[in-house]
Parts: structure tokens; sequence; C-alpha cells
């Protein structure tokens, strides 16, 4: 019995005001160039959301020069001249250590944010080559047997 002449099927998650019977190969059709497609976009928007949330980019670039770890002094109610310097001092290099180190944590954000979209697009261009690549190792076969 040939599949291309059963019975037409429904389509799983269609309109219920406009369910239409849809063929195996139309339903083959839908799955592969309209469905699988758009799970993959869903999931390659996880990704891509993951690492910023992994990785804090806003966060980071809100408090980009922030102190690192929260680590500072606090100025005594007496003044005294180098004790103020050494806490200024000290207050400053945390800072910039805190600049330092988010912004190589931002460009190696940015950096695996890239291969994630780099990815992704390969991942989901390929999808659409895969019948053509089946149907060009199906026709070479054929032709290597036929020799």
């Amino acid at each position: 019995m040939n599949i291309f002449l059963q019975a037409p099927l429904e389509i799983p998650g269609a309109e219920k005001k406009h369910k239409k019977k849809v063929s195996l190969t139309g339903q083959a059709l839908i799955w592969q160039f309209w469905d699988v497609p758009k799970e993959i976009l869903k999931g390659w928007r996880n990704f891509l959301v993951f690492n910023l949330n992994y990785f804090s980019l806003p966060i980071l670039l809100k408090t980009f020069f922030s102190h690192w770890r929260r680590y500072r002094y606090s100025y005594r109610k007496t003044f005294e001249l180098w004790e103020n310097i050494e806490i200024s001092v000290f207050n400053i290099m945390s800072r910039i250590i805190g600049a330092i180190l988010r912004t190589f944590l931002i460009i190696l954000g940015l950096i695996i944010e890239v291969l994630i979209i780099l990815i992704g697009a390969i991942v989901f261009l390929s999808w659409f080559l895969l019948p053509v690549l089946l149907l060009a190792g199906l026709l070479f076969g054929l032709k290597l047997c036929l020799i």
C-alpha cells in the first residue's frame, strides 16, 4: 500500500476554527519546514538568554565601577591624614580591580554570545539542508549500486 494514498490526517495543534485535513506528506513537510524550525529558534533563544543570565552581563554593566566583592574600608570619625589616604587608595584600587575583572567577564560573555549566535545559525540553516543531503546521498548510493 502506498503511504501517499492513505487517508489524510489532521494536524495536531491546528486551530479549531480552521481544521484542515492534510496528507502524511503534507504533515511531514509542515513538520520539517515549520514546526521544527520554530523549536530550533526557541532553543536558540533559550541558550542566548541563559548566557546573558549566566554571565550577568546587565548587572556587570550596571555595577561596572563598584568595589570588587564589596571590599572597602569606611572612613573613621576622627580625621587622620595618612589613614584617610590609605583608605582612599585601597577603595580606589578595589574599584579598579572590580572594573578590570568585570571587563574581562563582559568580554568573555560577549564572545560566548557570538559563538552561540554562529552555532545556532549553522544548526538552523543546516536543518533546511538535511532533505537535500538525504536525496543527494540516496542518488549517490543508487549511482554506486548501478555501476
